[in-house]
């Protein structure tokens, strides 16, 4: 099969596209930029998926460690296995790009997949994966509303950067990638340190420049490599039952759906007409239509209704107006036991934040493609089906619950202390106990009350907000502050905001229309500003820093620096003498390569034995010093002391006494507890001590004494010629060592 490359510059590196050589059933297109190289596929079956009420897409984005030159750090699994976090997110940019250039009536299963060929440690694979995606199904048979790019732009030292490497985004106070078609935006996420609202307009407005420039790239290829679109069939029901709806029960729908009820008697009120309605229509277009499609008429309904008061009446169905926010209510220690917790409510949403601070070897092991990392913060949200008010099975959290989890990490991730500052490990779970739309903003907030509950020393609120949009096919628009379910569900947009009263920390945008111009964001940005600031009022309210101690559950953690050349000796062979310290004490050690020492315990006394026993192991022998220890060595020409852990100094059998010692063992004994004074460290280590030396170990008078009972010829006391090595072999042993 022929094959064909092209090739744009974008970033100051080369994108080449290639078609023909890969996947030859699948429409498949490799797209390489640097040396990062991803294969985008896409297929679609040929009949249609029964029983089901929405577009059955697939997305699957797959990140092989081959393609690094890595073999998993596993010992018992080599293969890949379930998709990793990273992956998991850069599967949702992929769909929720493409998905919106759908037609959504399609009822043929599709598949788009894109692997990880090659990465070269710079280039984020997420950028030639959107592209590739949208080259393949624009240049297949699959009916496809594209093409569609997508580009990240990053701020570092006031300079914006149009695809940044791994490095240049490490630190930079802007991190956003944005898709979507010519001239619009359906996708956006970003992470930031309190940027301001003007200079992500400018991230944007760059954005859209280069991928226009993608698009175009795109448009030459496709035009030399398209298939005819296949016709399938939609979902597409009869005039004559819309009618029949708008004349029977569109009035009904209007009053239930703005009527002043809570959430779960409006869901039960609506769903009593829609049952009516599947009845009638069952019995007067039954042989015409299926269920699928009648379900679908009465939704067309309700999205018809919600949009129409929204930008005639600037209605909302819960009463409010469009830039109200619903009522707000936060409260903090909340939990016994735990190590902190915050709770925010507003309106019918509720969520749970607790915290568990950890040692630092509690940190997450990340094993991926990209390499081995460690993680320090970590945020886990859960929405179990009880908080809508459903039966659903429990168990770990799906693609939905990841993606908001790192959104609320990435935007409380600016405002978590360094680890030199706060050494501790931290865990948020936020759950979601009462759900009506927007729990992921609430789980900023109530994580960042639970934070200051726990005394994390945070030095400020963040919290977040989801703007709304109804828009209509003429391009008028309402945007609403604070949507909640059905604005959600049958809205235009679902624009996340977070951040703090000095700018935003974390973006997230999706679109169930084709795509969102620039100044609507804009206009999106600065309400959610307003809204944002009424919340913090309330957190600030509730708690507006930090405890001063943490919870006397959570652990204490103490600092210890030392010399790395001593690691081995607090170690010991095969870790026994650490071991050792962590079997007595309780305590849990974990030793950095820079000498950094963090001692974990549950009390201090644990904490103070542990400290105590390592300072003894590392300490750095100074000359002058005064030490103790026992003797556990003679030799004839003097004794061995143990003047700390594992280290040993010698007492020449001259500097036992101020006056000639015949034997060592006339002195001290083995097991002997004596005082020494460091005489030196020579250039190999070892350290020369004296007993002599040690002040008031021997009055004049002794040494006078010993002098007259001891005379010498003329001339002094004679030097010492040394002799044999004797031993101890009376019965002192028995009796214990002597302290001196």
């Amino acid at each position: 099969m022929k094959t064909s490359k092209y090739s744009l510059t974008i970033g100051g590196r080369e994108l080449t596209a290639e078609l023909g050589r890969f996947a030859h059933h699948a429409n498949g297109v490799a797209v390489r930029y640097g040396d990062t190289l991803v294969l985008a596929i896409s297929v679609m079956s040929p009949t249609l998926r029964e029983g089901g009420d929405f577009f059955p897409l697939t997305c699957d984005y797959e990140e092989k460690f081959y393609a690094a030159g890595r073999i998993s750090g596993s010992r018992f699994m080599k293969r890949e296995g379930r998709p990793t976090d990273e992956a998991i997110l850069s599967t949702r940019l992929i769909d929720r790009t493409i998905r919106p250039r759908f037609d959504p009536r399609m009822r043929n299963e599709t598949q788009v997949v894109t692997t990880v060929m090659a990465f070269d440690g710079k280039n984020d694979p997420d950028i030639p994966a959107l592209v590739g995606a949208s080259l393949s199904l624009a240049i297949s048979d699959i009916p496809w509303n594209g093409p569609v790019a997508g580009i990240r732009i990053g701020k570092k030292n006031g300079k914006l950067i149009v695809n940044p490497t791994y490095e240049e985004r490490a630190g930079a106070e802007l991190d956003l990638l944005i898709s979507g078609p010519e001239g619009k935006i359906n996708m956006i996420e970003a992470g930031a340190k309190e940027i301001q609202e003007s200079d992500v307009v400018e991230a944007m407005e760059l954005a859209e420049k280069e991928i226009h420039e993608l698009i175009q790239f795109q448009k030459k290829i496709i035009a030399e490599h398209k298939k005819p679109k296949v016709i399938v069939p939609l979902a597409q029901p009869s005039e004559e039952m819309i009618e029949f709806m708008k004349e029977n029960f569109e009035t009904r729908l209007e009053e239930v759906m703005f009527a002043a009820m809570p959430k779960q008697e409006k869901y039960a009120a609506r769903a009593l007409l829609e049952q009516e309605w599947k009845g009638l229509a069952t019995e007067k277009f039954g042989e015409t239509a299926t269920t699928n499609t009648i379900e679908h008429v009465f939704h067309e309904a309700v999205n018809e209704v919600v949009h129409r008061r929204a930008l005639e009446k600037s209605e909302r169905v819960d009463g409010r107006h469009i830039d109200e926010l619903r009522q707000l209510s936060a409260e903090v220690g909340i939990l016994p036991r735990v190590h902190g917790t915050g709770m925010f409510q507003r309106g019918e949403t509720q969520l749970l934040s607790i915290i568990t601070l950890g040692a630092p070897s509690d940190e997450q092991f990340l094993d991926t493609m990209e390499g081995e990392f460690k993680k320090r913060f970590m945020h886990h949200y859960n929405h179990p089906k009880y908080s809508t008010g459903e039966v659903g099975r429990m168990g770990g959290g799906g693609r939905r619950e990841i993606g908001h989890g790192a959104l609320a990490e990435r935007a409380l991730e600016a405002l978590i202390p360094s680890r030199e500052e706060f050494p501790y490990t931290i865990r948020v779970v936020s759950e979601t106990l009462t759900s009506n739309g927007s729990t992921s903003m609430a789980s900023v907030t109530a994580a960042s009350l639970a934070l200051m509950d726990a005394g994390v020393p945070i030095t400020k609120h963040a919290t977040g907000i989801a703007m709304g949009l109804m828009m209509d096919n003429k391009g008028h628009y309402k945007i609403l502050t604070d949507i909640q379910g059905p604005e959600d569900h049958h809205g235009d947009m679902d624009f996340k905001v977070a951040g703090t009263r000095d700018g935003i920390v974390a973006l997230q945008m999706d679109v169930k229309v084709e795509g969102i111009g620039v100044p609507i964001l804009k206009e999106a940005m600065e309400q959610a500003k307003r809204a944002r600031f009424q919340i913090l009022d309330v957190m600030e309210e509730t708690i507006a820093a930090p405890r001063p101690t943490l919870s006397p559950n959570a652990p204490q953690i103490t600092t210890l620096k030392i010399n790395p050349d001593k690691i081995r000796d607090l170690i010991g062979p095969g870790g026994k003498m650490i071991n050792q310290i962590i079997d007595s004490t309780g305590a849990q050690i974990d030793v950095e390569d820079d000498g950094s020492i963090f001692v974990t315990a549950k009390d201090a006394a644990s904490s103070a034995e542990a400290i105590e026993w390592i300072k003894k192991i590392t300490r750095e022998i100074i000359p002058g010093e005064i030490l103790e220890g026992p003797v556990t060595r003679i030799f004839e020409f003097g004794a061995m002391v143990e003047v700390a852990p594992k280290q040993d100094g010698l007492i020449h059998i001259s500097e036992l006494a101020p006056y000639r010692v015949e034997r060592v063992t006339d002195i001290v004994n083995i097991g002997d507890i004596v005082p020494v004074k460091v005489k030196n460290i020579d250039e190999q280590g070892r350290i020369n001590l004296s007993l002599k030396d040690v002040p008031g170990r021997y009055s004049e008078e002794q040494v006078a004494q010993y002098q007259a009972a001891h005379p010498y010829p003329a001339g002094g006391m004679r030097p010492h010629r040394g002799g044999a090595p004797t031993y101890n072999r009376d019965d002192r042993a028995r009796r214990g060592p002597r302290r001196f």
